[in-house]
């Protein structure tokens, strides 16, 4: 007799077993929800309610001033002149970190001794502290730093510059930089992803007569897309929030040669005490990042479909 009722009581124990289950996931999940929440969400609203004030981030009584800081921004050359060397700076890094990384990637997949060891090192520059990085660089594009002895050592020394000091070279001189941070990165990623072909597509394209140049561009590039996206994405990210190697070697001069929306903003709303004018920098960047990262994942939604 005692049957029916036990299993008319299993599927309610099994519910109740299901829902805590599903209880405790949640409660694991709300301390990471109330940081997000908390800190990035709330300081994004917040900055969005300080872009409309007109304040110096001290003064007990800002004053309201609606969009007067956005259409500040619309007629301000510097934003304008910043963009521009965003443009410049990301267009150069993205496909230069892409195309070494994708050489490197592809030579040392091969039999090479000692192929461990030179993965370290060129993986290395990619954890290297900023400041490091940045000190040491500008020892080295100094006019009389290491670049220009050696320049001059192998008789080019008529290519001396004074690297981080001439308006017209010293976002070129940045772009270098980025690169040898981050070439590591892209290569490393490559890496995986060309572990991941099938050998027998690559001996298939060679016993068509496919060259070794012809099976990379015709066979390999093709397969490594969600790669290319996954660059391209964190480079334009990466291009539109780049803070410290710039501010740490030229501080966004000399004039505003090397000047991004990041060290504009630093300087409207710590050195200069516009806060609410940088908070609507703020917003605008984040604005662009979300409109870009949309637009190249829609291209790429499209190409694959």
């Amino acid at each position: 007799r005692s049957y029916p009722v036990l299993l008319k009581q299993a599927p309610k124990k099994a519910d109740q077993a299901r829902r805590r289950r599903i209880l405790t996931a949640y409660l694991y999940l709300i301390p990471a929800l109330m940081v997000v929440v908390g800190i990035t969400y709330f300081g994004v609203f917040y900055n969005v309610y300080v872009s409309t004030l007109e304040w110096n981030g001290i003064a007990p009584d800002p004053e309201r001033v609606g969009f007067g800081n956005y259409l500040k921004i619309a007629v301000d050359p510097i934003f304008w002149t910043a963009l521009s060397n965003i443009a410049i700076f990301g267009v150069i890094t993205i496909f230069a970190q892409m195309a070494f990384g994708l050489i490197l990637a592809l030579v040392l997949s091969g039999p090479i001794r000692g192929r461990s060891a030179y993965k370290a090192i060129v993986f290395v520059p990619v954890v290297l502290a900023p400041a490091a990085i940045s000190a040491a660089f500008r020892q080295f594009l100094r006019p009389d730093g290491e670049v220009n002895q050696f320049l001059d050592a192998v008789g080019l020394g008529f290519l001396q510059q004074a690297w981080v000091a001439d308006p017209n070279v010293a976002l070129y001189a940045l772009a270098g930089i980025n690169i040898f941070q981050w070439t590591g990165f892209s290569f490393l990623l490559y890496q995986a992803a060309l572990s991941q072909i099938d050998a027998h597509t690559l001996e298939a394209a060679q016993i068509d007569g496919a060259g070794t140049i012809k099976t990379v561009w015709h066979v390999v590039v093709p397969q490594l897309r969600s790669t290319h996206l996954v660059l391209i994405l964190t480079g334009v990210i990466g291009s539109l929030k780049a803070f410290d190697i710039i501010f740490l070697v030229t501080g966004g001069g000399p004039g505003r040669a090397t000047e991004f929306m990041t060290t504009y903003i630093y300087k409207m709303s710590i050195m200069q005490f516009h806060v609410g004018y940088g908070a609507a920098l703020s917003i605008v960047l984040l604005v662009l990042a979300l409109l870009l990262t949309g637009v190249q994942l829609l291209l790429n939604k499209n190409k694959e479909a």
